[in-house]
């Protein structure tokens, strides 16, 4: 079996930027992704990515794309990462197509979205209910829906569905909305939107699709007519993989300021990590920072070819 320098797992921001990095540094490495451009492709109206005034996240995600094949990327898509260990100096990484092994590894896995845990919500998955508004946002065209959160991503969501959808209603379970001002305030004066704070979903009903929430706050239990839920609670880290890496309690992977975990040979980036800030211009500044110290590692261990 073929020993590469380096596996990435991910192909967000991290990992792609790492790709880069490590294909100047002409070093043998693979990358193993379910998904290309990661939560980047999820979002709506970009305005903080430097170079870029103003960029959708599916068109940052596509430019991504095209820096990484320029090197003629090794690439494994559609490949899902179910264990990652070390034996002796090799990374064994078991996906649920094939193995790989390598000297060093890159873990930029990102984050999922979490999940309600209401009833109705795994059985109205995809039939009403979504996690990603920049995905399933053009199927409720002149629809009323329910955004579920209060936090940037939540905003995010209710900015490019105001502009689709009839009415958006935005279910806080907190005193008040939360996020960036600049977006809160855009979101605040739209003439759709109708805000619920201190307020929780109880539960998803619908007879083949989703036709209404049932919503509960201080005066008791309420239902709302909608034919759209997007769930935007916030994320975990896709860290169960992995063995022996310490984590928080979070389940973020815990790294030093080189991207360097408590293994030797293994880097971690982006949001999968205990990085404070999750941003994606700072996601990409970790996986050039996690490449540079993979090629480090390789060149002191005289792996590198």
């Amino acid at each position: 079996m073929q020993v590469y320098d380096l596996i990435i797992i991910g192909a967000g921001p991290a990992g792609i930027t790492a790709s880069v990095y490590s294909a100047r540094k002409k070093l043998d490495f693979l990358v193993i992704s379910l998904d290309i451009g990661g939560q980047a492709a999820w979002s709506g109206d970009i305005q903080n990515y430097t170079g870029y005034q103003f960029i959708s996240g599916p068109d940052l995600a596509q430019k991504f794309q095209e820096h990484m094949l320029k090197y003629d990327t090794a690439l494994r898509e559609n490949e899902e990462v179910l264990e990652l260990k070390k034996s002796g100096d090799i990374f064994l990484v078991k996906t649920n197509k094939a193995d790989y092994q390598s000297r060093s590894v890159i873990i930029a896995s990102g984050k999922k979205s979490r999940e309600l845990g209401v009833s109705g919500e795994k059985e109205f998955k995809n039939r009403g209910l979504t996690y990603c508004a920049t995905c399933d946002g053009p199927l409720f065209g002149a629809k009323t829906v329910a955004v579920i959160g209060g936090g940037n991503s939540a905003l995010d969501a209710v900015l490019q569905l105001v502009k689709i959808a009839r009415q958006v209603y935005i279910i806080n379970n907190t005193p008040s909305l939360g996020g960036d001002a600049v977006m809160r305030q855009k979101v605040e004066a739209a003439a759709n939107v109708s805000v619920f704070n201190n307020s929780q979903v109880v539960s998803v009903t619908g007879n083949k699709f989703v036709d209404a929430i049932k919503i509960k706050d201080n005066a008791g239990v309420r239902e709302l007519a909608v034919q759209g839920v997007f769930v935007e609670i916030g994320l975990i880290p896709n860290s169960a993989f992995v063995v022996g890496v310490e984590k928080n309690n979070q389940g973020e992977i815990m790294v030093n300021s080189r991207n360097e975990t408590n293994i030797p040979g293994a880097f971690a980036a982006g949001d999968v990590t205990d990085v404070s800030e999750k941003q994606i211009i700072i996601a990409a500044g970790e996986g050039s920072k996690a490449a540079l110290s993979a090629s480090k590692y390789l060149a002191r261990n005289r792996f590198n070819r």
